[in-house]
């Protein structure tokens, strides 16, 4: 993981609207944004950041990226990803909503090969409060600090930070894994980065319903994950076979029926939010009712750390 205020950033689709608007956003907040993608725009600048036609032209002209944050539209993702990965960029955080699943999973085998970290789709994308803004989080919002917020839901991720905040409990870091069927990176993923990471010195994790990836979380956490982890499950309320999300999302989990048994280590039901409860109580982590609740929950799972201290 390299995210600090050096990294070097490339955004691909930067004269979209979402992409222009965010690319300024990102630049103010410090992001060392060196460069933009726009095929056929190249030699125009938007917001003072120069502008190529293909991302290996800019890597010819100033050297390594780090990280390419991505808003061109749903079906022309996989085509400027895998343009990313043959340029040497091994972090790629994917905006965009809706991209067609079959994309996805050419586009997770590639990055498996190639050892690239892909975060969403469909993501508010990464942000080290103080340091660096890779995405659409709403920055004042956030205060740096010590816990790590890891969420499937951009909305719920913006407002717990919110909470955190005014509790006086900073971010070390906060990753939107993204809200699409088939997702880059994986709960289990980054709950070993931030296990690892020095500055992150508790976890909140925060699900919702549909599929399993909150289930197969509770799992390594009780097997691997020392720090103290407070989870939270949107959609506790919803019907029986309830997706949160958008149209695209539905229609890729509609594409996955009869599958999501598959990676599913506590069995029966996965979709629901009491499936999902069960599984990280029944692993001794905390639950929130409420996002209200999560700033006493962390407070009470630091204190024997620090006592310790």
């Amino acid at each position: 993981m390299n995210f600090t205020p050096e990294s070097k950033v490339l955004i691909q689709g930067i004269t979209e609207p979402i992409g222009a608007t965010y690319a300024a956003l990102m630049k103010n907040y410090g992001t060392n944004v060196i460069a933009g993608i726009s095929p056929g725009r190249g030699g125009e600048q938007v917001e003072e950041i120069e502008i190529f036609d293909m991302v290996e032209q800019a890597v010819g002209h100033l050297g390594a990226i780090d990280t390419s944050v991505i808003f061109v539209p749903p079906y022309d993702v996989l085509d400027a990803a895998l343009e990313a990965m043959a340029a040497g960029i091994r972090q790629i955080i994917i905006v965009t909503e809706g991209m067609p699943p079959l994309d996805m999973v050419h586009l997770v085998r590639q990055a498996e090969a190639t050892e690239t970290l892909i975060v969403g789709p469909n993501t508010p994308g990464i942000i080290v409060p103080g340091k660096i803004l890779l995405g659409t989080h709403k920055s004042d919002f956030y205060t740096p600090g010590s816990v790590g917020l890891l969420s499937r839901s951009g909305t719920l991720t913006y407002e717990i930070a919110w909470q955190l905040t005014q509790a006086k409990l900073g971010q070390s870091i906060a990753i939107g894994i993204g809200s699409d069927a088939i997702v880059g990176s994986s709960f289990a993923q980054w709950l070993q980065i931030l296990d690892e990471d020095e500055a992150t010195e508790a976890i909140v994790l925060v699900g919702e319903i549909g599929g399993s990836s909150e289930e197969t979380a509770a799992h390594y956490i009780a097997e691997a994950i020392d720090k103290p982890t407070i989870a939270y499950v949107a959609g506790r309320h919803a019907p029986k076979g309830k997706r949160l999300g958008h149209a695209g999302d539905i229609m890729a989990a509609q594409l996955s029926v009869g599958r999501t048994h598959q990676v599913s280590p506590v069995g029966a039901d996965p979709d629901t939010a009491q499936s999902k409860i069960a599984a990280f109580k029944a692993a001794n982590i905390p639950v929130a009712q409420s996002p209200s609740e999560i700033p006493d929950l962390v407070k009470k799972a630091l204190k024997p750390s620090r006592k310790k201290k």
